[in-house]
């Protein structure tokens, strides 16, 4: 079984963009959401698909299980979504020996960019970029599944001062 731990920021600047690789786009939707677990399916550049299943209810670690899927199957599985599809390009970016996971958030959540950085274990320490904006790694706000049912209310709280774009 394998340990999802990780620590979510939201992004204060555009500095990241500098050492970022070229980005990958997902369309995610969540086929089972609870308060202890979830079932999504991502589809990855139109290419590729896989099925995860996360259990656990910690603010950094979850129990994860993840399956390559058929791409056809994933659109099926789309297509059965509870609330909405997650529109996002991740883009990784290498700071300090670790690597970090911009997503940049399109369709209802146009505007949140928002960078997480997985770790071997909850103690430890990545130097923190100086493009980060707040910590919220536990805020349930943020997560994927939240966003799954939860279009953004107030882009204003999210956008950086510059476009992005």
């Amino acid at each position: 079984m394998a340990k999802e731990i990780e620590r979510k920021f939201l992004v204060a600047s555009d500095g990241w963009r500098e050492a970022a690789d070229g980005g990958t786009r997902f369309l995610q939707a969540y086929i089972v959401t609870m308060d202890d677990r979830s079932a999504r399916v991502r589809l990855i550049d139109d290419r590729r698909a896989k099925l995860t299943i996360k259990i656990g209810t910690g603010s950094m670690t979850r129990d994860e299980f993840e399956y390559e899927i058929p791409v056809e199957d994933a659109k099926d599985m789309m297509s059965l979504a509870v609330g909405l599809v997650i529109e996002k390009t991740r883009y990784e970016v290498s700071h300090h020996g670790f690597v970090w996971e911009v997503d940049v958030y399109g369709g209802a959540h146009e505007g949140l960019i928002v960078a997480e950085v997985e770790l071997e274990a909850e103690d430890d320490t990545p130097d923190l970029p100086s493009w980060l904006g707040n910590e919220v790694t536990g805020d349930p706000q943020y997560s994927n599944q939240y966003l799954s049912t939860n279009p953004l209310v107030s882009k204003a709280d999210h956008e950086l001062s510059y476009s992005p774009f």
